[in-house]
């Protein structure tokens, strides 16, 4: 199976404007092919998410779904965001990110 990852972060703060959350590192690895198929694709990133407004679509190569739930952003440090895979079949599969991050107001 092949993993591509092509993550896109539409960003907005909550807090001052920089620095803006980004992807620290992903697993499966970003571009990497893993056997046997992944159960969930998980993202760390450098900020703090907003879970209300940050998510995981992961596709196949015809564009279809394969989730088998919601993204979740984990209440600790809220910068691991996790979501949940169907069964899936050999090929190539891209998951998009969309982000809204948390900054703590500067001190200074």
């Amino acid at each position: 199976m092949r993993i591509i990852s092509a993550i896109v972060f539409l960003l907005a703060a909550a807090g001052p404007a920089f620095p803006h959350a980004h992807l620290d590192r992903a697993a499966p690895a970003v571009g990497s092919t893993v056997t046997p198929a992944p159960k969930e694709v998980v993202l760390w990133f450098t900020n703090q998410l907003e879970p209300a407004f940050s998510s995981i679509e992961v596709r196949d190569e015809k564009g279809a779904s394969v989730q088998a739930g919601k993204a979740v952003v984990d209440r600790g440090g809220r910068t691991r965001m996790s979501v949940p895979l169907k069964a899936l079949p050999p090929g190539t599969y891209s998951d998009v990110a969309r982000i809204v991050s948390r900054h703590a107001p500067h001190a200074g």
